[in-house]
């Protein structure tokens, strides 16, 4: 048991040694980025909200066709990685980089990887439930499939984009703050008067 253990945070560690390796170059970008996901001045969730806003206001007034949205996202995307590790450098300082930045830096990689290995973790339990249990498998996924097929049609596409895309940028800071364990334990504490006036009611 202790030998797994050891392997597997040997594992990790060399894992995220190995992606810190590949982003060194956005090392800059990541941590200004971590800043402003974690909410550290209160005019940061306002500030992301505008910006998301101002990006899907103009796709709606463009109103461009899939693949020339999909092209110029992608071209986004490469022009980002030509010209970030060359630029960031210039912009930050890297002669500022601190022991603290360096620690935070690799706390960001290791929570990537931690991410990437439980959403790979989430893939295998689903083939694995697809090879024990088929037809759980395919009721479930056929199920939560018309579920979003349905969501998908009752409401506009790019808006419902929007929210995702809105939602997943200030996920971070909601969990940083504790916005949403508090509004999580307040309803498992209303679910829980709901189960005890029931039992009242059958006794």
């Amino acid at each position: 048991m202790a030998e797994g253990d050891n392997r597997s945070t040997n594992l990790l560690a060399a894992e995220t040694a190995s992606l810190e390796e590949q982003l060194q170059g956005w090392g800059e970008v990541m941590l200004m980025a971590d800043k402003v996901l974690r909410w550290e001045r209160a005019w940061f969730p306002p500030a992301i909200m505008g910006v998301v806003s101002f990006v899907f206001l103009t796709i709606y007034y463009l109103d461009p066709s899939v693949l020339s949205g999909v092209s110029c996202f992608v071209m986004f995307l490469c022009l980002a990685d030509y010209l970030v590790p060359i630029l960031a450098p210039r912009i930050f300082g890297s002669n500022k980089w601190t022991t603290e930045q360096q620690q935070r830096f690799h706390e960001i990689c290791s929570n990537l990887v931690k991410t990437r290995r439980r959403a790979m973790g989430w893939w295998k339990r689903l083939f694995t439930l697809k090879e024990e249990k088929p037809k759980m498998y395919f009721m479930t996924m056929i199920i939560s499939l018309a579920a979003v097929a349905w969501v998908g049609q009752q409401v506009h596409n790019l808006f419902l984009t929007y929210l995702l895309v809105t939602f997943a940028l200030l996920l971070p800071g909601l969990n940083q703050h504790g916005i949403i364990s508090k509004y999580i334990g307040m309803a498992k504490r209303e679910i829980n008067k709901l189960l005890k006036q029931k039992e009242k009611k059958n006794e």
